[in-house]
C-alpha cells in the first residue's frame, strides 16, 4: 500500500507539472508594470531602423525583446523582472518617459549614443537598485533632477556629451556607492558643490567642457580615493588652485586646462603616483616649483601661462616622461640640457620638449639629444642671437601630435587566404601562423588616458585588456587608433576566438561567448587601469557571421503547438489548481519536518573535547532562526555556513555538514581536535560544535569581512588597498608559521587558499578550515625526523603543490606553495585557474617580459611601485616547482616585514589610522626580526620544518 500511494503521488506530481507547463506556455510572466513601462518607452521613441519592432509581441523576458535582459528566474513575487535595458547606439530619437521609474529592479539603464532629447526624468531616482546610469551622447537638456542623488547603489553616472544645463545637485553628495561622475561636455553652470567631497568611493570626476564658475573646492582634498580630477574648459575666473590639492595622495591625473586660473603653480611633488598634469592656458604666474614630480609622470603641460624664471632642473630624471610643454610663457635664462641627457629612450618611445615662445637666451651644455627626443625652441632669443641655432632643427616649427596608428597588416600571410568580404581577418601573432578567423569589432575609447603617446603603451594596453576579457594576447588586435579632442583616445578593436590547433582554418566565437563579451563591455565589468583611465563603449555592432547572435527576437511567432498548449493548459487549470496547493503544502510540511528533526547522517559516537563547548541542535537552530535562508552567508563542499547569535548575543559562524558533502566525519573530528589546541591571533577560533541528531556542526567566531576571495571579487564595491593586502599576507604567513613551528606537534594545513583566509572587522587575516590538516612527522626512536608525511593528495586545484601532487609527499613547503598562490591573488586579483589559464604561468610571463605592472589588480588603487617587485618576487619564489627553491615560512614573514618598511610613511600612517595597532606590522618588528634568530634557543620541534629556526615574538 505505501508503494502504491507513492506511485499515485508521483503520478499526480507529473500530471500537475505538465498541466502547469502547458498553462504557462506563451503566457506573460514579466511584472506587468514593467511591461507597461517598456511599451511607454517605445511609444515615445522614434526607431527608424526598427530595432524595437518586436516590443509589442509576447513577453519581454521570455521572448527576448531587443536590449531587454532579465534576471534568470522569478523573484519572490513570482514575476520575472528586468535587470538591464541596453539600447546603445541604435539611432533612437524622441524622449525618455517617467514610466522608466517602474523598472524597480533595474541595475543598468543604457541609452548611450542615440539622439534622444528632452529632460532626464526625475522618476529614475526611484529605481533604488540602479547601479549604472548611462545616457552619454544624446541631446538631453534641462537640469539634472535632485532625485538622482538618492540612488543608494548608483556606481556610475555618465550623462556626458549632452546639453545638460543648470547647476550640479548638492544631493549628489548622498551617492555613497558612487565611483564615476562623468558629466563632461555639457552646459552645467554654477559653483561645484563642496558637499561632493563627502563621497567615500569616488575615483573619477570628469566635469570638463562645461560652464562651471566660482572657485575650485579645496575640500576635494578630502576625497579618500580620487584618481582623476578633470575640469578643463570651465570659467573659474580669478580662482587659484587650492594648495590642499597637494595632499590628494591618490591622485593620478590633474587636468585644469583653460579654466581662467590665477596664482602660482602648486607644489605637487608629494603626490606619489601622479602621472599626468595639465595646467595649460590659464594665467598662472611666478616661478615653477623646484621639487621633482612623481617618477610615474608621463605628461607635464604648463604652456600658455605667465610663468617666469628659469626652467627648473627637476624636470630631469623622470623615466616615463613623454611630453614637457612649457611654450608660450615668459621663462628666461638657459635651457638645461640635463633634462634630456641620460634619458634612455628606445624603440617607439619618444620625448617631446616644447619650450617655444619664451625668453630663453642660452643652452647649457651640449645639445646632442638622444634619438627620439624632440626639442622645440622656436620663438626664443637664442634662436636669433646664435648663428649655429638659427638653422638648427630645434628652431624650426615642429608638430607634437601623436599621428593616427594602425596594426592592420600581418606580415607573411596571403591576402587571398582570409576572406575579408566575409568579415574574416588574421589574428596578430597567434600560436598557429596566419590564423584566419571572424573577429568581433568594437568601438572603444579611453576617456581620460594618463599618457600623451600611445605606441610605447600599445603592448601593455593589449595585455591589460586581454586579461580583463580572459583572452590570450593574440586574441586582441588594435585595428586603428586616433587621438580626439579632450584628449581622448579612440580605437577600433578586433577580438578573435581562441585557436584550436586541431580544428579548421576559419574560426568563430560561439553565441554564449559573444554574449559574455558584450556583457563585460556594456556592464562595465572590465577593470579600470591607472595608466589608461576610464573607458567607454562606443559601439558593439555585430556583422555576419554574428549578426543574429543578439537578435533572438527575430525568431518570434507563436507556434501552433504553443497555442494548443495554452488551450489545453486552460482546460487543465481548474483541475490542477487544488492539487498544486495540496502538493506545495505537503512538500513544505515535509521539508520543515525533515529540517528540524535532524538528518540521518552517520555519527556513531559522541565527541568530548576539553575546552570546546558542545552545543545542542536546538541551541544552534534557535541561533539561526531554524537555519533560514536569510541566515546563510556561504556554502562549500562541506555544507552551508550560517550567521547566528548565541543566547548571550555573541555573533558566530556555524558550518553545517550536508548529506553527500565532500568532507566527512574524519575531517569533522580533525578540525575539532586541531583547533581545540592551537591559539593564535591569525588562526580562526573554534567556539564549539554540535554532534547530535545526526548533525555535524562547527561553531566559529564570526568574521564580518568574510573571506579574502570575497574581498578580491569585483562584485564588491569596496576594494583592499595595497597596505591592507600586505598586512593580510603578513597575517596569513604568521598564522601558518605558528602552525609549522609553535604548535605542538607542528601542523601542515594542506588546504591554504583565499577562501580559507577570513577577515575580521579590522581586516586581520585568520587562517581557517583545518579539516584536511595533518600533523607533521615526529622523531623516530633514533631521533631522526622525516622531512615529509606520505599521504593521499587532497586540497584545492590551483593551490596544490606540484611536487606533493606527483610524489604524495606533504611538507611544510606544500603550504608555502599554496600561500604563494594567495600572494599572487592579492597582487593581481586573478583566480588561480581561470578559463584554462594558470596564475603562476601568467604572472611569470608578465614578470619576465617587463609587463609586471600591467597585471596588477586595478581595484587596488595607488601603490608604492618600489614595493611591488619584491612582493612579486617573493610570491614567485614561493611557487617554484622545486620545494628546495621555496623560502621557509619564517623567511616569508621577514621579507613581508621588509617590504612594509619600504613603504612611504604616509601609506603606513593612513593604514594605521583605519585599524588598530594590535598585531599589525611595524618597522620595529622588522628591524628586530633580523637579530632575533641568533637569540632563539633551540626548540626540538623546530627541526621538523625545513631546518629553519623561526622568528618568535610575543602574541
Amino acid at each position: 500500500m505505501p508503494r502504491m500511494c507513492g506511485l499515485r503521488f508521483g503520478a499526480l506530481e507529473v500530471f500537475v507539472a505538465v498541466g502547469c507547463t502547458l498553462l504557462l506556455v506563451g503566457a506573460q510572466i514579466t511584472d506587468p508594470s514593467e511591461v507597461d513601462a517598456l511599451r511607454a518607452i517605445k511609444e515615445k521613441l522614434n526607431d527608424p531602423q526598427k530595432f524595437l519592432r518586436h516590443w509589442n509581441k509576447g513577453d519581454p523576458c521570455t521572448r527576448n525583446w531587443t536590449g531587454v535582459i532579465c534576471f534568470d528566474g522569478t523573484l519572490s513575487d513570482g514575476y520575472l523582472h528586468i535587470r538591464e535595458l541596453l539600447l546603445l547606439h541604435m539611432n533612437l530619437s524622441g524622449t525618455l518617459v517617467p514610466e522608466l521609474g517602474q523598472l524597480s529592479y533595474l541595475k543598468i539603464l543604457d541609452f548611450m549614443w542615440n539622439n534622444i532629447s528632452g529632460n532626464v526624468p526625475k522618476e529614475i531616482g526611484s529605481i533604488k537598485s540602479l547601479e549604472l546610469l548611462l545616457l552619454s551622447g544624446n541631446q538631453l537638456a534641462g537640469s539634472l533632477p535632485d532625485e538622482l542623488g538618492f540612488l543608494p547603489n548608483l556606481n556610475r553616472i555618465q550623462i556626458d556629451s549632452n546639453q545638460i544645463s543648470g547647476s550640479l545637485p548638492k544631493s549628489f553628495a548622498n551617492l555613497n556607492s558612487m565611483k564615476h561622475i562623468h558629466l563632461n561636455n555639457n552646459s552645467i553652470s554654477g559653483q561645484i558643490p563642496a558637499e561632493l567631497s563627502r563621497l567615500p568611493h569616488v575615483i573619477h570626476i570628469l566635469l570638463d567642457n562645461n560652464n562651471l564658475s566660482g572657485h575650485l573646492p579645496p575640500e576635494f582634498s578630502q576625497l579618500p580615493k580620487l584618481l582623476i580630477l578633470q575640469l578643463d574648459n570651465n570659467k573659474f575666473d580669478g580662482s587659484e588652485i587650492p594648495t590642499s590639492y597637494s595632499n590628494i595622495s591618490t591622485l593620478l591625473k590633474l587636468s585644469l586646462r583653460n579654466c581662467s586660473l590665477q596664482g602660482p603653480v602648486p607644489d605637487l611633488s608629494q603626490i606619489p603616483e601622479l602621472g599626468y598634469l595639465d595646467l595649460s592656458r590659464n594665467q598662472l604666474s611666478g616661478h615653477m616649483p623646484s621639487n621633482k614630480l612623481s617618477a610615474n609622470i608621463t605628461t607635464i603641460d604648463l604652456s600658455s601661462n605667465n610663468l617666469t624664471g628659469p626652467i627648473p632642473v627637476n624636470f630631469s630624471g623622470l623615466p616615463l616622461l613623454q611630453r614637457l610643454s612649457l611654450q608660450n610663457n615668459m621663462l628666461s635664462g638657459s635651457v638645461p640640457s640635463v633634462i634630456w641627457h641620460g634619458v634612455n629612450i628606445s624603440g617607439v618611445e619618444k620625448l617631446i620638449l616644447n619650450f617655444q615662445n619664451n625668453l630663453l637666451s642660452n643652452l647649457s651644455g651640449r645639445p646632442n639629444p638622444p634619438a627620439n627626443v624632440t626639442i622645440m625652441l622656436q620663438g626664443n632669443p637664442l634662436c636669433t642671437n646664435l648663428y649655429n641655432f638659427s638653422r638648427s632643427e630645434f628652431c624650426r616649427h615642429q608638430g607634437e601630435v601623436d599621428p593616427p596608428g594602425s596594426t592592420n597588416t600581418i606580415a607573411g600571410c596571403p591576402l587571398q587566404g582570409c576572406p575579408v568580404e566575409e568579415n574574416f581577418d588574421y589574428a596578430p601573432d597567434p600560436p598557429v601562423q596566419c590564423f584566419c578567423a571572424a573577429p568581433i569589432k568594437i568601438g572603444y575609447r579611453l576617456k581620460s588616458p594618463g599618457i600623451s603617446a600611445f605606441p610605447p603603451y600599445e603592448m601593455p594596453f593589449r595585455a591589460f585588456l586581454s586579461r580583463g576579457l580572459g583572452f590570450d594576447l593574440y586574441q586582441l588586435k588594435i585595428d586603428s587608433y586616433v587621438w580626439e579632442e579632450g584628449p581622448r583616445l579612440r580605437m577600433q578593436l578586433k577580438l578573435f576566438p581562441r585557436v584550436n590547433i586541431s580544428g579548421a582554418t576559419l574560426r568563430l566565437f560561439n553565441d554564449s561567448e559573444v554574449k559574455r563579451i558584450r556583457g563585460l563591455f556594456s556592464g562595465w565589468r572590465l577593470p579600470d587601469n591607472h595608466v589608461f583611465g576610464p573607458f567607454e563603449l562606443l559601439n558593439f555592432t555585430l556583422l555576419p557571421p554574428y549578426k543574429t547572435v543578439l537578435s533572438e527576437h527575430e525568431k518570434l511567432g507563436i507556434t501552433s503547438g504553443a497555442v494548443a498548449g495554452i488551450v489545453l493548459g486552460s482546460i487543465l487549470g481548474s483541475i490542477t489548481v487544488s492539487s498544486i496547493i495540496t502538493i506545495v503544502f505537503m512538500r513544505k510540511h515535509r521539508k520543515n519536518l525533515h529540517s528540524i528533526s535532524g538528518r540521518r547522517l552517520l555519527s556513531n559516537s559522541s565527541i568530548k573535547v576539553d575546552g570546546v563547548r558542545s552545543f545542542t541542535f536546538g541551541e544552534l537552530a534557535l541561533a539561526t532562526n531554524r537555519f533560514s535562508n536569510s541566515s546563510q552567508i556561504g556554502q562549500g563542499g562541506y555544507g552551508k555556513v550560517y550567521k547566528g547569535f548565541l543566547s548571550d548575543g555573541t555573533a558566530v559562524a556555524i558550518k553545517r555538514a550536508e548529506v553527500g558533502s565532500l568532507q566527512g566525519e574524519k575531517e569533522f573530528l580533525t578540525e575539532i581536535q586541531l583547533l581545540s589546541r592551537v591559539h593564535h591571533r591569525n588562526l580562526v577560533s573554534l567556539l564549539g560544535f554540535c554532534d547530535e541528531k545526526g548533525e555535524q556542526m562547527l561553531v566559529y567566531e564570526f568574521m564580518p569581512n568574510g573571506t579574502l576571495r570575497d574581498q578580491l571579487s569585483a562584485k564588491l564595491n569596496e576594494s583592499l588597498n595595497f597596505p591592507m593586502r600586505l598586512q593580510i599576507a603578513h597575517g596569513s604567513a604568521k598564522g601558518i608559521l605558528y602552525l609549522h613551528t609553535e604548535a605542538n606537534p607542528p601542523i601542515f594545513h594542506r588546504d591554504i587558499k583565499a577562501s580559507n583566509i577570513l577577515l575580521d572587522s579590522k581586516f586581520t587575516a585568520k587562517v581557517a578550515d583545518f579539516g584536511l590538516s595533518r600533523l607533521a612527522p615526529v622523531a623516530d626512536a633514533e631521533g631522526a625526523v622525516p622531512g615529509h608525511v606520505s599521504t593521499i593528495v587532497k586540497g584545492t586545484p590551483g593551490y596544490l603543490d606540484p611536487e606533493y601532487f606527483l610524489t604524495h609527499k606533504l611538507t611544510d613547503k606544500s603550504d608555502v606553495y599554496s600561500l604563494g598562490i594567495v600572494f599572487l591573488e592579492l597582487l593581481t586579483g586573478m583566480h588561480p585557474i581561470s578559463r584554462g589559464k594558470n596564475i603562476v604561468r601568467e604572472v611569470n610571463m608578465a614578470y619576465q617580459s617587463g609587463l609586471m605592472f600591467s597585471i596588477i589588480d586595478s581595484r587596488m588603487g595607488s601603490y608604492p611601485s618600489e614595493c611591488i617587485r619584491p612582493f612579486f618576487t617573493l610570491a614567485l619564489r614561493c611557487c617554484r616547482d622545486e620545494p628546495d627553491g621555496r623560502p621557509s615560512m619564517a623567511e616569508i614573514v621577514r621579507e613581508l616585514e621588509s617590504i612594509w618598511c619600504m613603504m612611504p610613511e604616509s601609506d603606513k600612517t593612513l593604514f594605521h589610522s583605519m585599524t588598530t595597532n594590535s598585531g599589525k606590522l611595524s618597522c620595529l618588528s622588522a628591524s628586530t626580526s633580523m637579530t632575533t634568530d641568533s637569540m632563539v634557543s633551540e626548540v626540538s620541534r623546530n627541526d621538523l620544518v625545513s631546518s629553519v629556526v623561526p622568528v618568535l615574538r610575543p602574541r
